[in-house]
């Protein structure tokens, strides 16, 4: 896997890049940089992690990250099994740390961009009819050229601004600990997790991985993850068990194994702890 840490995406010379992602999996590496990002999935599902947060993404999941905020959007382990049928589609859109020389949002007409930017640093989730609004703006901007981009630009970051669509996503005290020379640690245990969750993940294992000892390696992914590794595994396989309990093609049980829990008392209380109801419950309310 490559280093977290990349080089920027914005040739010099240019205020920022859209680009248009078709792949059969969305990028696999855990990593952060200096630019804003902005992302759309438009075709996809998988899970997502966002600095401490982890979550669902399917079709239409669109976020704003700051500088420096860690990001991964996984895709589910199906579309790394050369399913022809299978896809991934998404725009991005990458301007830097000091876009416009930043001197310009201190301006009272620029007044709430600027907040929202400072905001990034959490990431910002952006759904309902803002989401849909702006995916249209996404989809007209890769056509754009010149100062007309721009202003697209600066149009989106507006509408983003002035949303009540919008929702933190990382917790607001989390700090991105991570260090180059660390090589990329977090992104090897975040694989590990993600293709082997249904089975056991022991902390050697991953203490392993890092070349660490399992002392060490504890204290380490609880002050880059802001959780325990234990806490991190269950939470990834409560995700998962959320995904087939709203597809609703096996029963709690086959649910409970499929997700690497090994008995389904053990699952039921993980489950209500984390979702507030049962495994029965949610997936009651989601099929409603």
């Amino acid at each position: 896997m490559k280093k977290a840490v990349q080089k920027s995406r914005i040739p010099a010379g240019k205020a920022f890049v859209i680009k248009e992602l078709i792949a059969p999996y969305f990028d696999v590496n855990w990593h952060f940089h200096s630019e804003y990002q902005l992302f759309v999935v438009l075709k996809g599902e998988g899970t997502r992690f966002i600095g401490d947060h982890i979550q669902r993404f399917q079709a239409g999941d669109m976020v704003l990250t700051g500088p420096n905020l860690p990001h991964l959007w996984r895709s589910d382990q199906i579309y790394f099994q050369d399913q022809p049928d299978l896809e991934t589609h998404g725009i991005v859109i990458y301007f830097p740390d000091h876009f416009l020389n930043n001197a310009v949002f201190d301006l009272e007409e620029f007044g709430l961009i600027g907040q929202l930017l400072q905001t990034s640093a959490s990431g910002v989730g952006i759904v309902g009819e803002t989401q849909k609004i702006l995916i249209n703006r996404m989809k007209n901007l890769l056509k754009k050229e010149g100062v007309g981009s721009i202003i697209q630009l600066l149009e989106i970051l507006e509408i983003i601004a002035k949303s009540t669509d919008c929702q933190l996503i990382a917790d607001p005290t989390y700090v991105n600990l991570h260090k180059e020379s660390e090589g990329d640690r977090m992104g090897l245990v975040y694989e590990l997790v993600m293709k082997r969750y249904t089975n056991k993940i022991t902390l050697k294992e991953a203490a392993d991985l890092c070349n660490l000892s399992e002392s060490a390696f504890s204290r380490y992914f609880k002050s880059r993850a802001n959780q325990s590794f234990s806490d991190f595994l269950s939470q990834v396989r409560i995700h998962q068990a959320c995904k087939l309990l709203q597809e609703d093609k096996l029963n709690i049980s086959q649910i409970c194994f499929e997700c690497g829990f090994f008995t389904l008392s053990n699952f039921n209380r993980q489950f209500k702890e984390r979702m507030g109801k049962t495994p029965l419950e949610y997936r009651n309310e989601f099929l409603r």
